[in-house]
């Protein structure tokens, strides 16, 4: 007779307890893909990538009117032409220049150093999101690109300012030591510009709807800086217009720089006609605009060009 012998089941072992994956990526000295750096160490990367930026300013300038005949001729024709609108509109037709001496050179300054201020918002709303492709295939600092885009915008300026140069010679207004003072000026336009270039990038990068809400914020802002008028003298006429209006209009930054550049360069700009502690002003734009834009923007390294 053959015997059934009953199948016996053994109890598998116990698995062993997982080690814990966090610890396992620290102990093999691994870390999360695109993880934000410390903000030392953000920064020690930018000053690495310094010649990526200043490279890819000059390519993007050299390219911006590479179709056109006229060629790099448009850095100077544009704001230039945008001058002799504002002339012919603000200076003739509303007659703007009334009690303003050396109208011309007054409104080709300010339109000069306002292009450079509106173009580096408009340039880093779209810093981001306008270079997806380079920004998710290779690693490197993203302010690296709102800061070149800038960096492109001053050295259109530079083209600009020597038309200003000829302009203001050509209207009596010669070189001088007072000429120095733009050099400050511009420094701290420079880091303004820099600022709320990066914070206008992090926004693009979150919300592409916010390059088309720009154009009509800047436009705003131009009227209410004094680019065609004196604020001062408009502001004057009006009894009615209270104080802290009139204050905050001439001591908001794309008032200050446009005024303090008017005064380093026009002699009959004269200091009274600047807001009180201009210089204070003129550096505390900057620097409150470009150390709060540049942390603001390194908060969310990590999530540029994901999603």
């Amino acid at each position: 007779m053959s015997q059934t012998i009953a199948p016996t089941h053994a109890t598998p072992p116990a698995p062993e307890p997982e080690e814990d994956l966090a610890a396992l990526a620290a102990r093999h000295g691994l870390t999360v893909s695109g993880a934000r750096p410390t903000l030392p160490q953000y920064v020690g990367q930018l000053w690495s990538r310094r010649h990526f930026i200043t490279t890819f300013a000059t390519a993007k300038l050299t390219s911006q009117y590479s179709q056109a005949k006229l060629g790099q001729i448009w850095q100077i024709m544009t704001p230039l032409l945008n001058a002799v609108v504002y002339f012919f509109i603000f200076g003739v037709l509303l007659d703007t220049k009334r009690g303003v001496p050396d109208y011309i050179p007054f409104l080709v300054t300010g339109v000069f150093i306002w292009t450079y201020t509106s173009s580096s918002v408009t340039v880093g709303t779209r810093a981001i999101s306008g270079n997806q492709g380079l920004v998710r295939a290779l690693h490197f600092p993203r302010a690296s690109l709102p800061l070149s885009l800038v960096l492109q915008q001053l050295q259109q300026l530079f083209f600009s300012m020597c038309a200003l140069v000829l302009i203001l010679v050509g209207f009596g207004q010669y070189p001088r030591f007072h000429w120095v003072l733009a050099i400050p000026a511009l420094f701290c336009q420079s880091l303004f510009c820099a600022g709320i270039s990066l914070i206008m990038a992090r926004l693009g990068a979150k919300t592409p709807d916010v390059a088309q809400l720009m154009p009509f914020i800047t436009r705003v802002w131009m009227y209410t800086s004094g680019v065609m008028w004196s604020v001062q003298k408009l502001t004057s006429g009006h009894q009615d217009i209270p104080h802290w209006v009139v204050m905050a209009l001439r001591c908001q930054p794309g008032a200050v720089y446009i005024d303090i550049m008017r005064y380093a360069l026009i002699d009959s700009f004269h200091g009274s006609q600047l807001p009180p502690h201009v210089w204070a002003l003129c550096l505390g734009w900057g620097l409150l605009f470009f150390c709060g834009g540049f942390v603001y923007f390194w908060r969310a390294e990590e999530s540029y060009g994901r999603g």
